[in-house]
C-alpha cells in the first residue's frame, strides 16, 4: 500500500500575511486529503489552519529550529537531516533572498522544493503564494481563503443574540488606520437606523495607536485580545463587519461574513481580501483622513443588502 504523502510547508508573517497563503493550504489538502501536512508558522496564526483541517501540525517558526539554516554551509543535524528528507516536498515561504536556506535544506535530501518570496511586488499575494503550486499541476486552485471551522458552542465570547457588526478599527500601522470617532459614528448609525449592535475588536496595536480607547470604548461590548479560533468561529455569526487593511479584516472575509474594508496607502490590487462577501472602499488620494463617514455607511449599506 501506497503511504499517504508527505508535505511541509514553511510560511513567516502576521495574520493577514499568513491569511493569503490559505489557499495553498487548501489546494495541497484538495489534492493530497490524506496527507500528512506539517506547517512551520507562527502558532496564534498556525492554530487557524489546524482547526480548519487544513494542516496536521503546526510548529512554531522560532522554536523550530530552521534558523540555524540560514547559514551558509551550516551543520547539518541528523535529527534535521531525517525530518526533513521524510518529506515528499516543501513549500518555502521564508524571505531567503540568497538562497542559503534552500541549498541547506537541499543539503538534507529534499528532493523536491517548491519556493516564493514572501514579498509581494506586481501581482496579489494569493495568486503570486499559488504560483509554485504550478509545479504539482495544480492550475486552477480556488483562489479564495476559506476556513470552515467548528461550531460556536466552543467559543466562549460573549457573543450578541441580535444581530451584530463586527468592527475592528486598528491595524499594524497607524496611517492604514481610519478615526476610532469614524468607526463609533458608523457604529451608531448601524444601531439608530439599521437595528444592528457593534462589537468592537481591538489588540494591542489599537492601544498603541488609537489615543483615549479605553474612554471611547468603554460602554460598549468589546472584545480585547480575542483567541483567533474563537474570534473567528464568532465572527462567522456576525451580520456584518468593518475595518481597515489588516489581518482582523482577512479572518473576517476568510469566514465569508459581509465585509467592508477601507484601505489607505497600501494597494488594494495586491493585499485586498478576496471574496464575494468583500467590499472594498479605498481612501482618496489613499488618506483615510479624507474618506467621509457617508461613504462607508453606503458601502456598508449596500453590502449588508447584499449588493
Amino acid at each position: 500500500m501506497t503511504r499517504p504523502a508527505r508535505i511541509l510547508v514553511l510560511r513567516g508573517g502576521a495574520l493577514g500575511d499568513f491569511l493569503v497563503t490559505l489557499p495553498v493550504l487548501s489546494a495541497l489538502r484538495a489534492r493530497w486529503p490524506d496527507a500528512h501536512i506539517e506547517l512551520i508558522a507562527y502558532p496564534l496564526p498556525g492554530a487557524l489552519a489546524r482547526a480548519a483541517g487544513l494542516v496536521d501540525v503546526v510548529k512554531p517558526l522560532f522554536a523550530s529550529g530552521i534558523a540555524r539554516y540560514f547559514v551558509d554551509n551550516a551543520t547539518i543535524r541528523d535529527d534535521d537531516q531525517a525530518y526533513f528528507a521524510s518529506f515528499d516536498f516543501i513549500v518555502q515561504y521564508l524571505h531567503d533572498p540568497g538562497g542559503v536556506l534552500v541549498e541547506n535544506l537541499k543539503r538534507c535530501g529534499v528532493k523536491i522544493l517548491l519556493q516564493a518570496s514572501p514579498l509581494i511586488e506586481n501581482q496579489h499575494a494569493i495568486d503570486h503564494f499559488l504560483q509554485p503550486l504550478t509545479a504539482l499541476a495544480l492550475y486552477d486552485s480556488d483562489p479564495i481563503p476559506r476556513l470552515n471551522l467548528p461550531a460556536a458552542g466552543s467559543v466562549q465570547l460573549d457573543i450578541p443574540t441580535a444581530p451584530w457588526l463586527a468592527i475592528h478599527p486598528g491595524s499594524g500601522g497607524r496611517n492604514k488606520n481610519w478615526s476610532l470617532d469614524a468607526f463609533l459614528a458608523v457604529a451608531d448609525h448601524a444601531e439608530q437606523t439599521l437595528g444592528i449592535s457593534s462589537v468592537f475588536i481591538t489588540g494591542d496595536a489599537e492601544r498603541e495607536f488609537i489615543p483615549d480607547l479605553d474612554r471611547k470604548l468603554g460602554g460598549r461590548t468589546w472584545w480585547h485580545q480575542p483567541d483567533l479560533v474563537e474570534l473567528a468561529i464568532a465572527l462567522g455569526q456576525a451580520r456584518g463587519y468593518l475595518g481597515n487593511d489588516s489581518g482582523i479584516s482577512h479572518l473576517a472575509a476568510a469566514v465569508a461574513v459581509p465585509s467592508v474594508v477601507m484601505f489607505g496607502p497600501t494597494n488594494p490590487d495586491l493585499w485586498a481580501p478576496r471574496g464575494s462577501q468583500v467590499t472594498i472602499v479605498t481612501a482618496p488620494d489613499g488618506n483615510l483622513d479624507n474618506l467621509p463617514v457617508q461613504t462607508v455607511i453606503e458601502a456598508l449599506g449596500a453590502r449588508l443588502r447584499g449588493v
